[in-house]
């Protein structure tokens, strides 16, 4: 799940040859906008069936912190 969460980013982000790890900061990366925010609450939904508030996006900054929370709606 690991894997396919991470692609799922780089999808969203559209670096598809950047290496993304779980201690990343989402605001690090150039192209984390509002309009890949969106791309990802959407990728999110359709690959994992998860709903992300952007409430929850405001308390996510890491990779991983996201990663757990896609994770414990999944459970």
């Amino acid at each position: 799940m690991k894997e396919k969460f991470l692609e799922v980013i780089k999808e969203a982000l559209d670096v598809e040859s950047v290496e993304i790890e779980l201690t990343d900061k989402l605001a690090d990366f150039d192209a984390w906008d509002s309009m890949a925010r969106l791309s990802l609450i959407a990728l999110l939904d359709e690959h994992f069936e998860v709903e992300v508030t952007d409430a929850e996006f405001d308390k996510t900054e890491t990779v991983q912190a996201l990663f757990e929370l896609v994770k414990t709606r999944m459970a």
